[in-house]
């Protein structure tokens, strides 16, 4: 359960500010106003916050699901398992928001995979620092 709920808290929050930031980026704002509109990025993203997890919610819960079965795999490592989950998100981002706008091209397909790789890996290494289920160590 607490990995649910490492997901639903961190994800949004992450993958959120990384759609904005992307977005920003994208349509060409902050080459335009230059470095000293990051102020008014940031009122932005607390402003839109309440959106972020409105929207992005469902999706890492998905996500936690998806750590969550992978977790239950014996042979699969921690580090295999962050790293997986965050190929999974970054695939399924990718797919969802990488056709926005009218650029395209490798930055464009980076920048929006990431909006769900950064969010992913980061409450998938969360979970298994505060979810998982410590072993005990069995003395000879």
């Amino acid at each position: 359960m607490k990995r649910y709920v490492i997901f639903a808290a961190v994800g949004p929050f992450f993958g959120g500010f990384w759609l904005l930031l992307t977005t920003t980026l994208m349509s060409g704002y902050l080459h335009q106003a230059g470095y000293a509109e990051i102020g008014k990025l940031i009122a932005v993203f607390f402003k839109t916050l309440q959106y972020s997890y409105l929207f992005g919610l469902l999706p890492a819960l998905m996500l936690a699901a998806i750590d969550d079965i992978l977790w239950h795999v014996k042979r699969i490592t921690p580090a295999l398992r962050v790293l997986l989950v965050g190929l999974i998100a970054f695939v399924a981002t990718e797919l969802m928001y990488g056709s926005r706008g009218p650029e395209s091209g490798v930055l464009q397909f980076i920048m929006y995979g990431l909006v769900g790789f950064i969010p992913a890996t980061i409450s998938s290494a969360l979970a298994h620092k505060f979810a998982d289920e410590k072993k005990a160590v069995q003395s000879v």
